[in-house]
């Protein structure tokens, strides 16, 4: 039965004696996150978030258990659900059940689940969202308006996310305001291009153990994340083409000194492709047509709709097969392809996802937009905002802290200098 708004399970994790497992890899993941160490030690002075109900929509792995207990030190009463049927850490979710931090994740969940679970978070009735697609965002707006007064602004984690909410603020419909935690320098410029390109191909090595170098490697799309997969294959020894749809990227690509051309022209090359674009059918029917015999298919942007999975098997039909642990073959028209973890974040179906050093200064933006929101959102528009500038630069400070770097600072007569029209 769906959950309501009046009724919830305490959680619905697959296995609570994994909880001691969890716990172990949560402390790993914590040598690597001294920014968020830092915020926790002042959320647990502070108290920030002193009881505000918070519903966090994430990918629940050892470094989002780490936010989560950061969270929970400023006092937040928090409940989380996963973003992607793919991605939970089975122990992680019980030890946070046995922190007191109610779960509703389970890997390899169904569809129906997976949208059941986003019921019984929502049933927390939450003041403040974290999400990492706009799920819950969505489904709030949807179908529990009368939820949506209380809510006092939320959070996103990604491209997808941002560019569906910022459409819904276009149409008039967002009844909140959303903090765009993607957009943060100190979270695209590193989670989107080093966590991604380096988890990407972790994935996939997982998954395949595949040799890369030599092998032609299209990557779809180059924003932040294609970017970093597009340099760290080639840094593998990969011949690397993009394609775009955007003409400055394009031209990017090109002065990075990557073939660039269409996906049709490019199919045929390919032993790998790899999406990341955020958009649906970017390999579709036109393209299996003319894909290479033996191609590899991946995906790492956040819905598992970048690969048309519908056409491609309607064009297989009863030739598919599982060769390994999330690698599914479709044989047609005398060839096969392969598609990796169900079409789904690559990095995250066959591997652990980004490394915690990096998600360390996207959950210290998580925190301290959770403060803010806390703080200033009854106070803000129904509309989405970037992070302010104040946070990014005090998490690029921190993390230099922590990584023991010194940068120089300006002298009076330079700010003068750089403020003065006139110069001496």
């Amino acid at each position: 039965m769906v959950a309501t708004p009046t009724e919830s399970r305490k959680f619905d994790i697959k296995d609570p004696s994994l909880a001691a497992d969890g716990r172990r890899r949560i402390e790993w993941a914590a040598r690597e996150m001294p920014v968020l160490a830092q915020i926790r030690e002042r959320f647990e002075r502070e108290k920030p978030l002193e009881g505000v109900r918070l519903l966090a929509c994430a990918h629940i792995t050892t470094e989002t258990a780490n936010l989560a207990l950061t969270l929970k030190a400023g006092g937040v009463d928090a409940v989380l659900c996963a973003s992607n049927p793919l991605s939970t850490q089975d122990d992680v979710a019980a030890a946070l059940v046995d922190a007191g931090i109610p779960v509703f994740a389970i890997k390899g969940e169904d569809d129906a689940t997976y949208d059941r679970h986003i019921q019984s978070a929502i049933a927390h009735k939450p003041q403040i969202v974290i999400d990492d697609g706009a799920d819950v965002v969505a489904t709030l707006h949807k179908h529990y308006p009368e939820l949506l007064p209380d809510v006092l602004g939320g959070t996103e984690e990604t491209t997808t996310g941002v560019i569906r909410e910022r459409a819904m603020e276009k149409a008039g419909v967002l009844k909140f305001p959303i903090v765009a935690v993607n957009d943060a320098d100190t979270k695209h410029f590193f989670d989107n291009r080093y966590g991604t390109g380096q988890s990407t191909i972790d994935g996939i090595l997982r998954a395949t153990n595949v040799l890369l170098a030599g092998k032609i490697v299209v990557v779809a799309g180059y924003g932040w994340c294609g970017k970093g997969i597009a340099n760290r294959v080639r840094g593998l020894g990969s011949q690397v083409i993009v394609t775009e749809i955007d003409p400055t990227k394009a031209l990017e690509a090109a002065m990075d000194g990557f073939r660039v051309m269409q996906m049709r022209e490019a199919a045929p090359l390919a032993d790998f492709v790899i999406t990341a674009t955020g958009n649906i059918n970017v390999l579709d029917k036109a393209d299996f047509e003319v894909i290479k015999n033996g191609a590899i298919l991946a995906n790492s942007g956040h819905f598992n709709s970048e690969i048309n999975l519908k056409v491609l098997g309607e064009m297989a039909g009863e030739g598919r097969r599982v060769l390994r642990p999330y690698v599914e073959e479709y044989s047609f028209g005398g060839k096969s392809v392969m598609v990796l973890g169900e079409g789904r974040l690559i990095n995250l179906a066959a591997a652990e996802g980004h490394p915690a050093s990096v998600m360390d200064m996207s959950f210290a933006n998580q925190s301290l937009a959770a403060e803010y929101i806390a703080k200033e959102g009854a106070n803000l528009e129904n509309k989405v905002y970037r992070v302010p500038e104040e946070i990014d630069k005090e998490i690029a400070a921190l993390k230099l802290q922590a990584m023991k770097i010194n940068i120089d600072t300006l002298s009076a007569a330079q700010e003068k200098y750089l403020d003065s029209w006139e110069s001496e």
